[in-house]
């Protein structure tokens, strides 16, 4: 069987776009069903996935045959089906999270909820706060308080304006050379700031909801992009929401990484949720003010949303 090497570049939900190693692309379908580790997925294939094909007749389209093993990957509870995982990107670099604190508001507690997808693979994170011409001086209280949260744990904030040209050097300079998986809320201006740095790519942009304030997708499906200064972007659809019915509650409590970090110093370690067990490190932390009251807030809302979903929404996976 001769087989061809190339990469995912899109991926509609049925046919794959794949750009093999001598620079074709061709259109594929995908033989059989895949898990990721004993988990039903909605999309067996991740843009960013390197996978074999095997040709058909006429050249034009192939079937994955293969799908190469993965440096890591970002995985999410499926919007549609609870029970199943959808797979974002694979084999990525960095991520890139575009937020902005007004039109839509930010929803409390998203970029916790984000990081817990890029945590488990220790996918460095560039967060980026986007439509800072629409700032008053509260929201840029707001901004400085949520940099100096994050940053001081290691994630770098950036502020950006599509319209008024503010940190777009600064975030060209994060995604040359690397391949970055895009993504943020529904509304948040990620299309129109990926048209302001690279404006060939012209993505379809959309405007909020009169109605709701809420963002209406614009990209429907993920798609990688080349950058003309080196790198490569992977544009998924806006998330409006992100739950975690995929995992146990010391995966959160692992993937929040200064909680992990101090749990080596909890009377109970690794077994730790730092709730109210005695002897905790994080708590003490947290009395101290050394660890963000805000993470741990956003923290245990997680918890409670896993541990108390209702008994007919669990199954064995």
């Amino acid at each position: 069987m001769d087989l061809k090497k190339g990469i995912v570049r899109k991926s509609t939900g049925s046919w794959y776009t794949v750009r093999l190693e001598d620079g074709r692309t061709v259109e594929c379908r995908i033989k059989g069903k895949f898990r990721l580790d004993g988990i039903p997925l909605t999309n067996p294939v991740a843009v960013g996935d390197e996978v074999m094909v095997q040709m058909e007749a006429d050249e034009d389209v192939g079937t994955i045959q293969e799908i190469l093993p993965r440096r890591n990957y970002v995985v999410r509870q499926s919007p549609r089906k609870k029970h199943s995982l959808h797979l974002l990107a694979s084999n990525v670099d960095q991520a890139v999270l575009i937020v902005t604190i007004v039109e839509p508001n930010l929803k409390p507690g998203f970029i916790d909820r984000y990081l817990l997808m890029t945590e488990p693979y220790n996918i460095p994170v560039v967060i980026v706060f986007n439509k800072a011409d629409l700032y008053d001086e509260g929201h840029l209280n707001v901004f400085e308080y949520l940099q100096d949260i994050y940053g001081d744990i290691g994630y770098d904030v950036l502020l950006t304006s599509a319209t008024a040209g503010t940190g777009l050097e600064a975030l060209k300079e994060k995604l040359a050379g690397k391949t970055s998986l895009i993504s943020g809320q529904s509304g948040v201006g990620k299309s129109t700031l990926i048209n302001a740095i690279q404006p060939q790519l012209n993505l379809r942009t959309g405007e909020l909801s009169d109605y709701s304030g809420k963002g209406q997708h614009t990209t429907t499906f993920a798609e990688m992009h080349d950058l003309d200064f080196g790198g490569a972007i992977i544009d998924t659809p806006g998330i409006k929401t992100l739950s975690f019915n995929n995992l146990e509650l010391l995966d959160v409590a692992h993937n929040f990484r200064e909680f992990f970090e101090l749990s080596s110093q909890c009377r109970f370690g690794g077994q730790c949720l730092h709730r109210s067990e005695p002897g905790c490190a994080v708590k003490k932390a947290i009395e101290e003010g050394i660890v963000s009251e805000l993470r741990y807030t956003n923290y245990l809302a997680i918890l409670d949303e896993i541990e108390n979903q209702n008994y007919w929404e669990i199954k064995d996976w």
